[in-house]
Formats: structure tokens, sequence, C-alpha cells
């Protein structure tokens, strides 16, 4: 229960601050997604980001608008596209991430850096065994 009120507390936060910002959270998404993991496919970024294809889509269709990403045919495959962060993505990416950090410093105030740093390793273990694959 207390996991799930965080949980509210820390999307309500960062829906405020992304909207602020002039972004969804699903863009951040994305953007960090392409960021870290280099170009993929509409259908492999909903995978690694869990968002619904048709909202992925969307998505992608907001950040292409603001010139965040590029959409080009996938050379193996002309029927799917592939995506690419712009110049332009990574800087805003770099922003938005600065927004992140204010909005996890904000929600984890009360907190010493000790049990700041204790939280973190205690949620990162949770949530790794939750969403490790069996070999």
């Amino acid at each position: 229960w207390l996991l799930g009120q965080a949980s509210t507390l820390a999307h309500r936060l960062l829906y405020e601050r992304f909207t602020a910002a002039g972004v969804r959270p699903y863009h951040y998404r994305l953007l960090a997604s392409l960021d870290e993991f280099g170009p993929a496919s509409q259908v492999s970024l909903g995978r690694s980001t869990g968002i619904d294809r048709s909202d992925v889509v969307a998505a992608l269709n907001e950040l292409a608008e603001k010139n965040l990403i590029e959409r080009s045919p996938d050379p193996d495959d002309r029927r799917r596209n592939v995506i690419t962060i712009t110049p332009d993505g990574v800087a805003r990416l770099k922003r938005l991430d600065a927004v992140l950090a204010e909005v996890q410093d904000e929600l984890t105030s009360p907190l010493s850096p000790e049990e700041r740093d204790r939280l973190t390793g205690l949620l990162t273990k949770l949530v790794t065994h939750h969403t490790a694959r069996p070999s």
C-alpha cells in the first residue's frame, strides 16, 4: 500500500513537471531509450518502454513534430521505420533528466543521503527481481 501511495505521488509530481516542460512522461521514456540503446523500430521501442503500440506512434509523431526524433525506412524491412534521436532530442533529454532529478530530490527530501541510497538500492532490488527473465 505504501509503495502504491509513493508511486502515485511520484507520478503526479513527474507529470506536473514534465507538462510544465512541454512533454509527457511517454516522451521522456522514448527519448531515454533511444539515447541509451540507439536507433530502434517502433515495435521494439514499445516493448522496451512498456508503452502500447498505438501510444508509441502518437508520442513519436509528437516528438517528430518537435524535431526530437527522426524516422527513416529500415534498410532490412522497408515496411517499418527506424527511429533515431536527434541532437535536439539529446539536448531536450538532458533538460528532462534535470527535471527528473528535481522531482526525485523533492520526493525524497525527508530522507538523509544514506536513507536515499538505501531506498534506491532496495527499490532496485525489488524491480530487478520481479522483471528478471528466466534463462
